[in-house]
């Protein structure tokens, strides 16, 4: 009789002993705060790889535990390491670090991480199909089984609509509509996401959302009329491969190629 774990997912492993991610355990404040760094930059360097570098546009934070760390401004997502992050307070204040802050991304993730302390992570750049997307002002459809893991834990966000996010009241809409979901499409804008568990999950799901976009796009030039999954099972496939777990699962792979190639990202 082979001994069971205690699991979070199907997805793992029955068998003890087996190579598996697990999830990090901290000893100290440090030991995370030093974990949560590293895990923003390979999430920038992640995105440098999926092509969403726009100018300055995009940033990305982490929670620590009341300030956050974000990239740096006009630094390329590729350039962005250890040694040129930032730490912001909620008044816009760089507290740590050389560069200054992108003043739309503090208005938008400052905002969200107020109003909900257990979010952990935010990820929004200006990517292709995202931006396209947003345009029309409509939720993903229940099209692919990997659309499903945005199936009624996403929000479009109408106001302040193609405005530039640079006063408070659209970091403040944008904050109230992260109420229990895990991304928004800000309409004429792009794509927000966010992690009650890491910023692992939080860019793993943005990679995600850009993708689900584009394929929705691809189907609608096709000019024929799709198959929806079910309601009932676009639940099940959210409820199993849509958590925040999964999410992280996900972006382990994607890490570690990362770590294997750009050895500088922690200088």
């Amino acid at each position: 009789m082979l001994d069971t774990i205690e699991k979070k997912s199907v997805y793992q492993p029955d068998q003890p002993g087996l190579l598996f991610p697990t999830e990090p355990e901290f000893a100290t404040v440090a030991e995370e705060r030093s974990y949560r760094k590293q895990r923003l930059v390979l999430a920038c360097r992640a995105f440098a790889r999926e092509g969403y570098s726009y100018g300055f546009a995009g940033h990305l934070t982490v929670r620590d535990p009341e300030l956050f760390w974000t990239n740096p401004m006009a630094v390329h997502f590729s350039q962005v390491r250890m040694s040129n992050l930032i730490l912001v307070d909620h008044h816009g204040r760089v507290v740590e670090g050389n560069h200054a802050v992108n003043r739309a991304g503090f208005i938008l993730h400052a905002n969200v991480h107020k109003a909900h302390p257990d979010i952990v992570s935010m990820c929004h750049a200006h990517t292709e199909a995202g931006t396209a997307f947003a345009a029309l002002g409509r939720e993903i459809r229940r099209l692919t089984q990997d659309s499903c893991v945005f199936f009624e834990d996403h929000v479009v966000i109408l106001e302040e609509a193609g405005a530039a996010a640079l006063e408070d009241r659209a970091g403040g809409n944008v904050a109230r509509a992260f109420r229990g979901v895990k991304a928004a499409i800000h309409a004429n804008h792009g794509l927000l996401t966010a992690s009650r568990h890491s910023i692992d999950a939080a860019a793993f799901w943005f990679i995600a959302l850009e993708r689900c976009c584009k394929q929705e796009l691809m189907i609608d030039a096709s000019g024929r009329e799709p198959i929806l999954v079910s309601e009932e099972r676009a639940r099940y496939s959210r409820k199993h491969i849509g958590t925040d777990y999964i999410g992280w699962l996900h972006f382990q792979p994607v890490a570690t190629q990362i770590i294997a190639d750009e050895p500088d990202l922690f200088d």
